[in-house]
């Protein structure tokens, strides 16, 4: 969940993952080659929680749910809960 009003934060957001975490320096590069992906995952996290009221998510202003693809492309399943 971040800033989506100006595609620039997004481009930003891949950018800074890429500088923090290298691709093909990884132990895990030399099984299948996306060592990189399971690192970045695993700073971003697995998940969101976005409270909702009315039927629709409470978020600021300007944000946005935002779904990044680290190891593909290829298809994913998005699972949403409401509780």
């Amino acid at each position: 969940i971040n800033e989506n009003a100006d595609p620039n934060v997004c481009a930003d957001i891949l950018d800074a993952l890429a500088a923090l975490v290298p691709e093909g320096k990884w132990r895990h590069d030399r099984i299948d080659d996306n060592a990189a992906a399971h690192i970045k995952a695993t700073i971003l996290g697995p998940s969101q929680t976005v409270p909702v009221r009315g039927n629709r998510l409470r978020l600021g202003t300007w944000q946005s749910v935002m779904l990044v693809e680290l190891d593909g492309p290829r298809e994913r399943t998005v699972i949403v809960a409401v509780r």
